[in-house]
């Protein structure tokens, strides 16, 4: 049986019972990682034993299959998430509560925003995800809070919410759906098979409609030129970057980037020398709101080991909003807006009269970095949230 993975916070949890209902939760305590359980015979044994009643057994049925009506009872609908559980959801879905962020903005995407009655402390986009009851964090949600909210279902995210959480709602009777995208294409499937399991299918396939028309018009842009080699910066103190096979990797090659980083890990740590050796022609950011923020004071060249890249001295940076750390259908603004800092001449328009007119960009421009504008980690587990202190702790 293939164990499904969720993001977990550390080995070293301490467990504590409480009374009632919430005999799963655990209080777990350290700093945030992945755990592979597959890559881990230790792990894996336990877990296996410990999923037995969260895994589904059976071969996984279609992803949309009829409501199913007991004499007395709710419609079911039986769909298959993206991690392989056969998963009841209650017809209709009226009530949502949402444990990531990148799943509050596909929501409001598809413009169920009346139907989110509770979303996570790191949901701030759109403004209005701000205003929704609050469950606790992302890794740590409050059972009790969800509970109150009486949601028909709730959205979690393989990469970002613990398994615990998961067990710790099935054993409530709480449906959830668990989504799972690595790459662009991915995300737009994954929105779109959100969109059915929630009831409007007709508007999953706009999005997926809109999404693919505005790559397939940059590739029509972009695709015949050379590809800038650029170092994606979560963390400068350390250096963290991305890894080959995240989303965000993938965002950069739709951009017309290829990163320097060619880790299998997802948020490798990369040295300092060795980015020296491979030169990026552009260090690329994503600040949050850079959008309306633009950063204006050159913070980099002064610190130690950053002033010997050609991309510092040459003020080559690109700075973009922090959608591309989502996986959401924002990922195309903020791949659009990178492809115009990289590739500014692709978005040249000449106008009848002959004179050349640039397209009206994003003011973020290639700007330089404030030491108040984000240089502070941005955490994985946090879904898209920069962490840090000062204007970073948004």
């Amino acid at each position: 049986m293939r164990a499904v993975l969720f993001a977990r916070k550390s080995d070293a949890a301490s467990p504590r019972v409480s009374r009632g209902a919430f005999l799963l939760l655990r209080r777990i305590s350290g700093r945030g990682r992945f755990v592979n359980i597959l890559a881990c015979p230790r792990l894996r044994s336990a877990a296996c034993t410990a999923l037995a009643a969260f895994l589904s057994c059976a071969a996984p049925s279609r992803a949309q299959s009829a409501p199913t009506v007991s004499s007395g009872a709710r419609a079911f609908r039986e769909v298959t998430d993206e991690v392989g559980r056969n998963v009841r959801v209650p017809q209709p879905v009226r009530r949502i509560v949402s444990l990531a962020p990148s799943l509050t903005e596909t929501i409001y995407t598809l413009g169920l925003q009346d139907r989110l009655v509770g979303d996570t402390d790191y949901c701030d986009y759109p403004p209005d995800a701000e205003k929704k009851a609050k469950v606790g964090g992302a890794i740590n949600p409050s059972l009790e809070r969800i509970v109150a909210l009486h949601p028909d279902l709730v959205l979690v995210t393989k990469s970002l919410n613990r398994l615990e959480t998961v067990r710790a709602l099935a054993e409530l009777g709480i449906s959830s759906y668990a989504t799972d995208p690595h790459t662009v294409d991915e995300i737009i499937t994954s929105s779109e098979k959100l969109a059915g399991v929630l009831g409007v299918p007709e508007g999953g396939a706009a999005i997926a409609s809109d999404m693919q028309h505005r790559l397939a018009d940059l590739q029509r842009r972009i695709g015949a030129l050379p590809t800038k080699r650029v170092l994606f910066v979560v963390w400068t103190q350390p250096l963290i970057s991305v890894g080959k096979d995240t989303f965000i990797a993938d965002a950069l090659h739709r951009a017309g980037a290829v990163s320097i980083v060619d880790s299998e890990q997802s948020w490798p740590q990369v040295s300092l020398e060795e980015v020296a050796r491979l030169q990026p022609e552009f260090l690329v950011f994503a600040a949050s709101h850079a959008e309306t923020t633009p950063p204006t004071v050159e913070v980099l060249a002064t610190f130690p080991g950053w002033r010997i890249l050609d991309a510092v001295s040459n003020r080559r940076y690109a700075v973009i909003s922090d959608a591309v750390n989502r996986p959401a259908p924002r990922i195309v603004t903020a791949i659009e807006d990178l492809a115009r800092q990289l590739h500014p001449d692709a978005f040249v328009e000449k106008p009848e009269n002959g004179r050349q007119k640039l397209e009206k960009e994003n003011p973020a421009g290639n700007q330089q970095l404030s030491s108040h504008d984000c240089l502070s980690p941005r955490d994985p587990q946090a879904d898209g949230r920069t962490s840090g202190g000062g204007a970073c702790a948004r």
